[in-house]
């Protein structure tokens, strides 16, 4: 495929905020320091074994102790997280992130979202670097769920609002 004309990155920003996605909070633990982040970008690799990808760029400072843990959780938000999504996406020492509690630790000692529609726990298979982002797999050895909660979803920059009849109201709250 030869090099075509070169993508304005703002507007290719623009043209993925049109895809709605769901909003998790990516965690790891290593000797005795917690790091997280909020992602959105993280989908399903493989049922056999289940196994997941995030992608995460590389100046963020939870990779280098996911990296040294060996694993990492996630935790899909639930419609009533906003702020837990916004305290994570800060640029701010992983102390301030965890200071106010919410979180407990799964089995395998990875912090978990408390309230999360669901939270995976994972044992790290590879990093690849691309650009300006690791593609970091993840086969899941634990699951938490919580059946009764709506998700928090991202459109156009924007929390999606989940009214209580499950209806989906895009572009709801302040992102």
């Amino acid at each position: 495929m030869s090099a075509g004309p070169s993508v304005d990155p703002e507007r290719f920003r623009h043209a993925m905020g049109r895809w709605a996605t769901g909003v998790s909070i990516v965690t790891a633990h290593h000797e005795g320091v917690d790091a997280g982040l909020t992602v959105n970008a993280l989908l399903s690799v493989s049922l056999r074994p289940p196994t997941v990808l995030v992608s995460l760029q590389r100046d963020v400072d939870t990779l280098p102790v996911l990296r040294r843990a060996g694993g990492f959780g996630v935790s899909f938000l639930a419609a009533d997280q906003p702020e837990l999504s916004r305290r994570f996406a800060q640029s701010v020492p992983s102390e301030a992130k965890f200071r106010d509690g919410g979180w407990h630790r799964g089995s395998t000692g990875v912090p978990l979202i408390d309230g999360a529609v669901a939270a995976l726990e994972c044992r790290l298979v590879s990093m690849t670097p691309t650009f300006d982002h690791e593609l970091v797999v993840g086969e899941v050895v634990g699951i938490e769920e919580r059946p009764d909660a709506e998700p928090l979803l991202f459109f156009r920059g924007r929390y999606a609002d989940v009214e209580r009849d499950g209806r989906i109201r895009l572009g709801g709250g302040p992102g």
